[in-house]
């Protein structure tokens, strides 16, 4: 019978924070553990304790950015900390990969996609997986996995620091890096479902991406330089969409593309504006496709956070039994004291069902008859089922 547990610590120490929050999911027969932690600690001694805790339990996940919310509340801000989502499950089989970044990362991701299941003991690919990478190459390391297992449903996030200085970790067991990817490959237990959006709302501000550099710098829309463009649809001043200035600029209003049914409109975060008027996007992008200016105020975020729970309990067949909720670091950033309020909207609609939300640098989710995909600004809400 499937068992979940949530367990954190805001313990000083880190080894001391991580026995701490491990004893709080020990169970004999746990088979896998989420843990996102602060990158103010020194995170190998956190994990540390927690494997002194929890023995061969696979143990993965990555830093969270400022905090966690469980079914405590939220957790961190001043305060380093550590949250643990533990599952225990007889009929549970969990492989775990890693690497740090080397070479091409397609192929990274089709070593780490077999070794997932050579680590579950398994030659098929799972009934879905958990990916956390660094936030650079998040779509090449998911075309490489999926490349060996097919088109398979994934949840999960990147990994985030409080301060956007690449001070993130990743880890998996005894292996840890700043840079790189990781994924947990589920075989048996509790059906998975997963909400994935930006909770924005469409503009009719939109035009066509004509020309980028490289993977995430958009040079300009419909022939124009970006943030020129950008720029004149909010009637914004040039200085709010220079530098580090746009990334904050752009948290209610960022861009979305949609994917090819337009069921799901994936975000894409304006990080920097450059001297060139082109922009610093969080994720890959396309020429000679669309951009949509999208709209939120900071109330419609926090309010987005109970709905899309309430949306996924609803669209799931069976009784819900845990939540694992990926909600964007910037999304947080813009709603920054506020943060009780999405708390307590989470905390209304899981009711009684464990769980935890990280804040990560990028959120991966799928919809149900579309691809895999990695976006920025979004919560990607799974829920696990019986």
């Amino acid at each position: 019978m499937f068992k979940s547990y949530v367990a954190s610590s805001t313990a000083a120490d880190a080894k001391s924070a991580g026995k701490e929050a491990a004893a709080g999911v020990k169970n004999p027969d746990l088979k896998a553990a989420f843990v996102y932690a602060s990158c103010d600690y020194d995170v190998k001694a956190v994990i540390s304790g927690i494997r002194e805790e929890l023995g061969s339990v696979p143990v993965f996940g990555n830093t969270s950015f400022t905090g966690v919310i469980t079914p405590e509340g939220y957790i961190g801000g001043d305060k380093p900390f550590v949250g643990i989502l533990a599952f225990a499950d007889p009929e549970l089989t969990v492989g775990v990969a890693s690497g740090a970044k080397s070479g091409d990362s397609i192929e990274r991701g089709k070593e780490i996609a077999k070794n997932a299941m050579k680590a579950a003991g398994k030659d098929c690919a799972p009934d879905y997986f958990y990916m956390a990478a660094s936030p650079a190459e998040e779509e090449f390391y998911l075309e490489g996995i999926s490349s060996i297992i097919g088109r398979v449903p994934f949840f999960g996030g990147s990994a985030a620091d409080n301060s956007i200085e690449g001070k993130w970790q990743l880890y998996a067991d005894d292996d840890m890096f700043a840079d790189g990817c990781l994924a947990a490959f589920f075989y048996g237990g509790p059906k998975m479902a997963n909400l994935f959006t930006g909770a924005y709302r469409e503009t009719d501000d939109f035009g066509v991406i004509t020309k980028i550099s490289g993977n995430r710098t958009l040079v300009e829309i419909d022939g124009e330089p970006a943030t020129k463009k950008y720029a004149a649809w909010r009637g914004l001043d040039m200085d709010a969409v220079t530098g580090g200035n746009l990334l904050a600029t752009t948290i209610t209003s960022p861009l979305g593309i949609k994917d090819r049914l337009g069921k799901l409109i994936a975000i894409r975060h304006p990080m920097n504006g450059n001297d060139d008027f082109s922009m610093n996007i969080g994720n890959n992008l396309a020429e000679k496709t669309t951009v949509i200016r999208m709209e939120a105020t900071v109330d419609e975020l926090i309010n987005s956070t109970g709905d899309t729970l309430k949306k996924l309990i609803s669209s799931m067949p069976g009784k819900p039994v845990a939540f694992h909720l990926v909600h964007c670091g910037g999304r947080r950033a813009g709603i920054d004291s506020r943060i009780g309020e999405v708390a307590e909207q989470i905390k209304a609609a899981a009711g009684d069902v464990p769980f935890i939300t990280e804040f990560t640098f990028g959120e991966y989710g799928f919809e149900r008859d579309g691809n895999n995909t990695c976006g920025g600004l979004m919560l990607s809400f799974t829920g696990f089922y019986e």
